[in-house]
């Protein structure tokens, strides 16, 4: 199970990726796409050292090693078309179709693959197919498909059920007055998975 940041900044925000990781987050990536290079690096810091092996880095790649972060993402329009991926790096990437997912090289451990569902997070973003009827298209075992887009705890063990190898949370985690508990309710589905 992987979080997404919001992508604005927060009030309490540092607070809550603490008490995420307190309660086991496994990943989180660092997706703030209008953050200057300062402001990431201030995030990362005011997170701190003790989980930089937890973060994944979706702009300014180029900070990662600097910052002791081994985990970057690209978007579905910045993936390059090739990419020397260093040994202990771990890359990751979006897409929005199977098609797309499929024709990914192995250089990306994990993708995204979006909405699953309606979006908590994003207003109008709907699937524009059934997601879990495409993926019995999958082609790619190389890579790791996770669901995102719409995923909480009602849907979430059906995601899981249907073919996805994971699920990233944004919505239900940052539009939600207890970010916590639906961490703590998706995290107890995907651990009885």
């Amino acid at each position: 199970m992987i979080i997404i940041s919001n992508p604005t900044a927060i009030a309490n925000e540092i607070k809550i990726i603490y008490s995420l990781f307190e309660e086991g987050m496994e990943l989180f990536h660092v997706r703030k796409p209008n953050f200057s290079e300062t402001e990431i690096k201030t995030l990362v810091t005011a997170i701190g050292l003790e989980y930089r092996n937890k973060l994944v880095l979706h702009s300014y790649h180029y900070l990662a090693e600097d910052l002791g972060i081994n985990r970057i993402h690209f978007s579905s329009t910045n993936r390059p078309d090739s990419f020397q991926k260093a040994k202990d790096f771990t890359v990751s990437t979006s897409t929005h179709s199977i098609e797309e997912f499929n024709t990914l090289s192995d250089i990306f451990d994990y993708a995204f693959l979006s909405p699953v569902f309606t979006s908590i997070s994003k207003e109008n973003y709907i699937p524009k197919t059934d997601l879990f009827e495409a993926i019995k298209k999958r082609n790619n075992f190389n890579t790791k498909l996770i669901g995102l887009g719409g995923i909480s705890a009602i849907n979430s063990k059906q995601t899981l059920e249907k073919g996805f190898d994971g699920i990233a949370l944004l919505g239900t985690i940052w539009n939600t007055e207890n970010p916590i508990k639906n961490f703590k309710l998706c995290q107890q589905i995907v651990l009885s998975f």
